[in-house]
This record gives C-alpha cells, structure tokens and sequence, in this order.
C-alpha cells in the first residue's frame, strides 16, 4: 500500500505480512555475542590465521577414545581398529623415532660440514697471510703442496714469489699493489667521502615485537623466574587411546556395555588428554584435580593405574553428581573398591582447599570463556548479557586457583594448568599473574617447564601454535583437518 505524504512515497509494512516490504531484524543471540567479540579479540591477536581458526571453531569437533581399562580391553581395541582408528601410543612412537633419525642425521652432516669449513678457513687464512707477508709465501706454498690440501684456486701470486723481498719493499717496488687502489676517474671521488649510516637491521621487517602480543596484561618480570626444557616423557603403559588421521573426520561409535558391566570406552575432546599426559603421574602418588568436572581428564588419570590415591574436588554438588556418574559406568566395583579409597570427591571452591604441601601432582582445568561451547550453545553461555561480571572476572578467578593450587604442592611436586579458551588473558597472562602473587604473598618460586620439545611428539595429530607466540606453555589450535581444541597447558614445578 502506498501512502501520500508531502509528496513523497513511503513504503508502509502491511500488517497482514510483516516481510512484504522490510526484513524484521533478527534477535541477537549469546553465539552471536560471543563470535562478535571474538572477531575484535581474535582477531587482533591472531592475524590472518583467526580466519581459518574461526572456522574450525564452527566446525563439530574430532574426539578421541580412551579406552577402558576395567572392560573389554582387547575386544574394544580391535573393534576401533578394524574401524580405521590408530593407537596414539603407536603414533607417538613413530614420531619418537623419525625425530631422532633426523637428529642423528643433522649432527653428521653439521659435522662433516663443520670439517669441510674448518679446512678451508684454514687454507684461506695461510693464503691471505702469504700475500700480507711475502718473505712466508713460498714456505706456504710448499706447506700446502706437501699436504695435498692445496687447491686450484689458492695461488701465490707471482710479485710475492721472491722470499728475500720484505713487505716495505714490495709495496715500494711493485705497482701492482698501488694499481689496484685507484680511483677510475669515471666514476669521480665523491663516493669516497659520503657515509651512510646504518639505521635498520637485516631481518627486522619480519620481526613482530614481543610486547605487541603480549600488550594484553602486565608483562614486567619482578619475581624469580625460571624456565626449563622437559625433554622425558613416557606415554603409560596401560593406557589405550585412539584417533583418526589427519584429514579423516570419521566419527567413532558409541560405547557399549562390557561383561564387567562398565561401558567400553569415553569419547573425549582430543585435545584434552594432553594435560593429564603431562602431568607425568607416577606410580603411588598424591594426585589433585582441583576443578573436575565434567570429569574425563580424571578418568584419564585412573586409567593409567598409576595414582596412589585421587581427589576430584570441584564447587558445586550437581558437577560432582556428573563426576561420580562417569566414574561409575567406568570404573568396576566401583562403591567397593574405588569411592573413599582410591578415589575422594570433595565439593569445594579451589581458591579456598588448605592441604598445603600435601600433593604431588595437580590438575588445574580451571573455569573459563570455553571458546568452542560458547559458539555452540545458547544455554548457560558466558556470553549471556546478565553474566557479563563474571566473563569479566574470569582470569582473577584463575589466577586465585593457580596460586593456591602452588601452596598445596609439595616441594619439588608439579601441576598443570590448562584452559579450553584462546585468551592470551587466561593462558600466559594467568599463569605470570599467578607467579607473581604467590612469590610476593607466600615467597614461593617455581620453575615453568618449556614442553616444546614434548609436542613434537603429537605433530601427526594435533595442530600446535608456534611456542615463540606463548611465553609459559602451549597450545592446540583448531584446525579443520584437526579439529580438536582449544587447549592451552603449562607445566609448572614448585621449587
């Protein structure tokens, strides 16, 4: 319908049909929150690559399948494998052995190359003196010839061949020398007196400054720090993982009930059993996962065999319901043998657990903006207008975690911190933040393990951010050929 109005026509929606002439806009969604703020954020920290991380955070992600221990082990095994899955022990084995053919091969050649380059050094060096100092020359030449390491191309000039000529006196006699530091007219003797200073370095163009990705909390160093190479790792013995290759995005099948009456294997985010892995567990200790829920980094751990005792502790009673439901359709006998014994649930706030010195491993998943959650479901989104304190709030909470997480350490004993989120904020920013307040509060110092050597070991199955990015730990980047993560951990020693 058209409507006359100081002689202009407007278009007036017909209120039978609201689309006949406007689009009604769309309500904006939490997804839509949360992708416009990472757009701003990512986007800056990133670069270029956010474009492809952005996808595969769209994207459903891969899972990997860890095998229960307490059913049906070889049964399961076989049926993931005639299904296309690969062993993640057998992968790391592979990349074990490539990398130390590759080292053994670069130390041959650096060394046959290091051989190479001292002999010729060494025979420029006699050539270049024999021409600075004539009255050596012929001894030179015949040094050279005796040794048949002369080559063709390393000539005594025929001016220097007289060894009773002194240096004085050839440069007096022979125009040779003074021929060849002349000026051709042609091209005037201005150049020789203009200087251009040197105002920019070789190389400079393609360095990216440290404080520009690191602009986004305090970076000043004002507490002790440490920071050391982890070169051992032992994947345990008694844990089977599997995953599909790269490239290949088939989906595992569901579990099924063993004759043990637990269910065959836990389908897991991938990148989520790299924490656990490197927390190192060894056998009989004291282990910790300070925020559990929902609960598979902890089932990890159990299937290892190898903790002593573990203490799944997080904050509210419906989380730990999810927890000893897990546990109990994994773990055999589970009310007997496990519940009280080898396995304690505790409801507590991390910030607020007082065992201190009494843990000689611990898990620290801490609460965050969980990056791939918050593109996916609407429901209980940190992006949600009314949870906008608490998103902000975010990193003081893990930074109140991780510091007490340290007190509770034993000396000498480790823990992992790890996030599902791509903020420099939560990752670095939490643990410098965490450092620094428990050696000014508690005078505690710590020692961050540098795991880049580690990582090399999961090449093949995960896409990792170049560690020259993060200053205390690693990263899985999404990746649609490997789309498991966001995972960020650091490895932190008391001292």
């Amino acid at each position: 319908m058209l409507k006359l109005k100081n002689l202009i026509y407007l278009q007036k929606r017909c209120r039978s049909n609201k689309l006949r002439w406007s689009q009604v806009i769309r309500k904006k969604t939490n997804i839509d929150r949360a992708l416009e703020n990472f757009d701003d954020f990512y986007g800056t920290v990133f670069g270029v690559r956010w474009k492809n991380i952005r996808a595969a955070l769209l994207t459903e992600h891969k899972y990997v399948a860890l095998v229960n221990n307490f059913g049906d082990t070889e049964k399961t095994c076989s049926l993931l494998e005639m299904d296309g899955a690969i062993n993640v022990k057998l992968l790391t084995q592979l990349a074990k052995d490539r990398i130390e053919q590759s080292q053994q091969l670069d130390q041959t050649v650096t060394r046959t190359l290091g051989d190479k380059l001292s002999q010729i050094v060494k025979e420029k060096e006699e050539s270049e003196r024999a021409a600075l100092y004539p009255q050596n020359a012929k001894e030179v030449s015949e040094r050279l010839q005796s040794s048949g390491t002369a080559h063709d191309n390393v000539t005594v000039p025929d001016y220097i061949v007289d060894a009773k000529k002194g240096l004085e006196q050839a440069i007096e006699e022979d125009a040779y020398i003074d021929s060849k530091r002349m000026v051709d007219p042609q091209f005037g003797t201005g150049g020789l007196y203009d200087y251009v200073p040197a105002n920019k370095i070789k190389g400079m163009e393609d360095w990216v400054p440290e404080s520009e990705y690191y602009k986004f909390y305090p970076t000043s160093t004002d507490f002790p720090l440490q920071i050391e190479e982890e070169t051992q790792f032992l994947f345990p013995e008694n844990l089977c993982l599997y995953t599909y290759e790269m490239g290949n995005c088939e989906e595992f099948k569901p579990p099924k009930k063993c004759l043990t009456g637990v269910l065959s294997h836990f389908l897991m985010d991938g990148a989520s059993i790299l924490p656990p892995l490197f927390l190192d567990v060894k056998h009989g200790e004291r282990v910790l996962d300070a925020c559990a829920a929902p609960g598979g980094k902890s089932l990890l751990l159990l299937q290892t065999l190898h903790p002593g005792q573990l203490i799944c502790n997080d904050i509210q009673e419906s989380r730990l319901t999810r927890i000893r439901s897990v546990m109990k359709d994994y773990l055999f006998d589970y009310r007997e043998r496990w519940e009280g014994k080898r396995l304690v649930l505790t409801q507590s706030d991390a910030r607020s657990l007082s065992e201190y010195d009494s843990y000689d491993k611990i898990l620290v998943d801490v609460p965050c903006s969980t990056d791939r959650h918050s593109l996916i479901e609407n429901d209980n989104n940190i992006f949600k207008p009314t949870r906008i304190k608490e998103r902000l709030r975010i990193p003081e909470l893990q930074a109140g975690i991780l510091t007490n997480c340290l007190r509770l350490l034993k000396p000498g004993g480790t823990l992992v911190y790890s996030t599902c989120s791509l903020s420099p904020v939560q990752n670095d920013g939490v643990v410098h933040m965490a450092l620094q307040r428990v050696f000014h509060d508690y005078g505690i110092t710590a020692t961050v393990k540098d795991l880049s050597p580690l990582i090399q070991l999961f090449t093949d199955i995960f896409k990792f951010e170049n560690p020259k990015g993060l200053k205390y730990g690693q990263m899985v980047l999404p990746y649609l050929p490997a789309n498991f993560g966001p995972m960020y951990f650091s490895k932190i020693t008391r001292n």
